[in-house]
């Protein structure tokens, strides 16, 4: 059997969503540890080191204040800077969701260009309110280490800043010439999502996630650890699950129907949300470590 490898989960400062990415990561196969920046800061960022993947949970730190992600984003440029780029440069995963996507774009790790410079930023949304409710989202061939065979997903988004912005044409062109795109707003037919609702926050060219040039830091507006269930999402009344009948039920000639192969069982919908192999695949890329 696989062995576990260890995720920390931040926790802190407002951040809410730690209990959902936690329940993710363990589904995916990772062992999980919800540990307070705080915790961190006491032994001056030496913790970071006992684990093999980093994720920055959704929600609200600092109550969003300056700006989403930009408090506990200098909390760890001035506090923890050089232990987290070491963590980052070692190559282990590290994943920030939501606000933990504000955060690691206002640090400057993504796009993670030289000097963490901030090329790009998450400004309020282009309808100028808060946005919760399902999309989708597409994923693009990319540099990132744990998007392979994703396909298209389908997860909430819940945010009010949420719009990806470039400090120049030539900043976009450098992420699509790096494959540093991974994710993108789409239709249910897997179509780019050009306008309002399906690109829910008027990001530039839709993209909902980002990683920096080595692939191994990921950031997404949408909430993957909301879809790990199959009834999670608002489409699965479409297609419930049909209560199994036990062979007795069916009758004799209903027994030797189904014996005979001339009918079958209905087949059953898995138990499993779509984002479920984003987590796999995360903790799979963090046991190399």
């Amino acid at each position: 059997m696989a062995s576990s490898p260890s995720a920390l989960v931040l926790i802190g400062f407002g951040i809410n969503a730690e209990d959902e990415l936690a329940h993710a990561l363990r589904l995916g196969g990772a062992k999980t540890e919800l540990v307070h920046f705080n915790k961190l800061l006491a032994d001056g960022g030496a913790e970071l080191e006992k684990y093999q993947m980093l994720a920055i949970p959704g929600g609200f730190s600092f109550g969003d204040d300056i700006q989403s992600g930009r408090v506990l984003a200098n909390k760890f440029k001035y506090r923890l800077k050089e232990p987290f780029k070491k963590f980052i440069d070692s190559g282990k995963p590290v994943i920030g969701i939501c606000n933990g996507f504000q955060v690691l774009t206002q640090f400057g790790a993504l796009p993670g260009f030289e000097n963490s410079e901030r090329r790009m930023t998450l400004m309020r949304n282009a309808s100028g309110r808060f946005e919760n409710r399902w999309v989708n989202m597409r994923t693009e061939e990319s540099a990132c280490k744990f998007s392979n065979g994703l396909g298209l997903l389908s997860m909430p988004v819940r945010h009010g800043e949420g719009r990806v912005l470039f400090a120049s044409d030539e900043d976009k062109k450098k992420m699509e010439e790096n494959k540093q795109i991974v994710f993108r707003y789409a239709d249910m037919f897997g179509k780019t999502a050009d306008s309002y609702p399906l690109n829910p926050n008027g990001s530039t060219d839709a993209i909902a996630g980002v990683c920096n040039p080595a692939g191994n830091v990921l950031g997404l507006m949408p909430h993957p650890e909301c879809h790990t269930s199959y009834v999670q999402s608002p489409y699965w009344s479409m297609n419930p699950p049909v209560p199994t009948k036990k062979a007795q039920d069916l009758g004799l000639l209903g027994r030797l129907a189904l014996s005979f192969g001339l009918v079958s069982q209905p087949a059953q919908p898995k138990d499993e949300g779509n984002c479920v192999p984003l987590f796999v695949n995360l903790a799979d890329a963090a046991r190399k470590f």
